[in-house]
């Protein structure tokens, strides 16, 4: 068996590699403006539009619909992945904290409106899901403030 000698250039081989790793950049910021523009796509500005909607009604205030269309999308991303399991329910309750870390945290009795944002992605995005996660924050022990 006989072996075949190299026959190109070290030059042709570094424009080779010039050339590859241009159009491997070129591909990923193409990549890159294709999703960023699917994210904000007409349905993900709607929802964003009643959710703001929502927000205004119940006496809030709401980030931009540009803000909330990249955040949830059309689908109301980690709110409506999975907002009635175990660890979304933990990971909501150790936000109601008197805001100290390690062994000076401790658990409080929030204002009733503390879950109103999250609710209203809810109700909006993943209906669904609503009755559940709704049972959940009525079985919370809250308080009003200002009538609220």
């Amino acid at each position: 068996m006989s072996t075949h000698t190299e026959s190109s250039t070290r030059r042709s081989r570094t424009v080779i590699y010039v050339v590859s790793v241009v159009l491997l950049v070129l591909f990923a910021v193409a990549a890159l403006a294709m999703f960023r523009h699917a994210r904000e796509t007409q349905q993900s500005l709607a929802k964003a539009d009643q959710l703001i909607a929502e927000i205004n009604a119940a006496g809030g205030t709401a980030p931009s619909r540009e803000q909330i269309a990249r955040v949830l999308g059309d689908d109301g991303g980690a709110v409506c992945a999975n907002p009635n399991a175990a660890l979304s329910h933990a990971t909501f309750l150790s936000q109601l904290s008197n805001g100290a870390t390690g062994p000076g945290m401790r658990p409080v009795i929030a204002t009733s409106r503390i879950a109103q944002g999250e609710l209203q992605i809810i109700k909006v995005y993943c209906p669904d899901k609503l009755p559940e996660f709704q049972q959940f924050v009525d079985d919370l022990k809250t308080y009003s403030a200002g009538g609220a």
